[in-house]
């Protein structure tokens, strides 16, 4: 997936990638261990990728939380070369500071 560096762009084809599935799963994962939440993965609604020392993609993604589905965005820094990978961010769409991210 090149890009332009540092250009965010659009993923196409991101909903039915397995490789962007595992990251979303990867931040939803990541988060649990964190906050000791009630996670679990649903989809993946929409991505973009910005080409760095590696690729930062920007998921947004639908998991449930105690049962009440929500939407969360991440964004995950990857050095695949490195066998490396990061969430620099897990929050809720709508996020408030009373609810928690990761």
């Amino acid at each position: 997936m090149a890009g332009i560096p540092g250009g965010i762009q659009d993923v196409p084809n991101s909903r039915n990638s397995i490789a962007i599935d595992s990251l979303a799963r990867f931040a939803v994962e990541d988060c649990k261990k964190r906050q000791n939440a009630l996670l679990e993965f649903g989809k993946v609604v929409s991505v973009k990728e910005q080409v760095v020392a590696g690729t930062m993609y920007y998921i947004t993604l639908e998991a449930t939380d105690g049962g009440k589905k929500k939407i969360y965005e991440t964004k995950i820094w990857e050095k695949p070369w490195l066998n490396y990978k990061e969430v620099q961010q897990f929050k809720p769409v709508d996020y408030a500071p009373a609810e928690s991210s990761c």
